[in-house]
């Protein structure tokens, strides 16, 4: 089996949960990573090394992370998660697998120029989703629907894989990944918290105390507490910002007044206390510009 470059990066407040609970190379993120590996595919594999760890950051956009790759019997799988429903999967999916193939290449010493055919491991692309029960339990998103023009014929295709982790639905993997049903658990709590009137703040924190209670990951929660609610929040407030531009239009690429409108944004959530880099990350502003303001 080939390997990939491991890259270990240290936790951060911008590190979406799902990867910091799966994605780290930490002996307990091996564990649960080997288990959502086995759960989704049926498998039975028992060292968790086996699953070798490679992951890209901040490829185009400030919401562009993908979350887990790794490469298991000469299969590349990526897996990310989603809050929000995006329908650019694919195309996501594309960019991000074009640079873990080049790592690859690089890595395994391979040129694209030599006569013979060159080998590479198959991909698969599963995207989490944190969806409603109205949602189909699983569904395939295909990079033809992005394209100006329609075209049936197949030659260009990119297939995302999309799991529904609402808790009504997929329930069998669930059972069979602790792990994840934890993480699903939790996320749930939330919502099901801001739906019943608590504030952001509030909805997080006591979802964080049930995690502990509940002792969901072994413990994860109460030795990551404070990581935990930081990294939620930032994903929280992400969401606010995209959700007013989109609803301005300004994310669809209404350029008209967009500096003003940004400038206006910025200061709003500035005061809401939002991290000026994250605010600057989704408005184009420099962090000078926003302190500034």
């Amino acid at each position: 089996m080939e390997s990939l470059i491991v890259e270990n990066h240290q936790p951060e407040h911008k590190d979406r949960l799902f990867k910091y609970i799966f994605g780290k190379d930490s002996e307990k993120s091996k564990k649960w990573r080997l288990q959502l590996y086995n759960a989704l595919n049926g498998t039975n594999y028992k060292d968790p090394d086996a699953l070798e760890l490679n992951t890209i950051e901040n490829v185009i956009y400030i919401t562009m992370h993908n979350d887990i790759s790794f490469l298991v019997d000469s299969q590349m799988t990526l897996y990310e998660q989603q809050s929000s429903w995006n329908p650019n999967m694919p195309l996501r999916g594309l960019l991000y697998f074009s640079q873990l193939y080049q790592i690859y290449l690089n890595q395994n010493k391979r040129s694209l120029m030599r006569s013979q055919l060159i080998k590479i491991p198959t991909p698969k692309f599963v995207v989490f989703y944190n969806g409603i029960k109205d949602d189909p339990e699983s569904w395939k998103l295909k990079l033809s629907t992005s394209f100006e023009h329609h075209d049936n014929s197949g030659d260009f295709e990119w297939t995302a894989n999309v799991i529904n982790m609402s808790p009504e639905h997929n329930k069998t993997l669930h059972k069979n990944c602790k792990p994840l049903y934890h993480y699903i658990s939790f996320v749930y709590r939330i919502k099901k918290n801001i739906k019943d009137g608590m504030s952001k703040d509030k909805a997080i924190e006591e979802a964080v105390d049930f995690a502990i209670k509940e002792n969901f990951l072994d413990g994860f929660f109460k030795t990551q507490r404070a990581e935990i609610i930081g990294m939620i929040l930032t994903e929280y407030n992400e969401e606010l910002i995209h959700k007013n531009w989109h609803e301005d239009g300004y994310i669809e690429g209404h350029d008209d007044g967009r500096n003003e409108k940004a400038e206006e944004d910025a200061k709003n959530f500035k005061a809401k206390g939002i991290d000026i880099h994250l605010i600057a990350e989704c408005t184009g502003l420099s962090v000078e510009k926003v302190q500034k303001l």
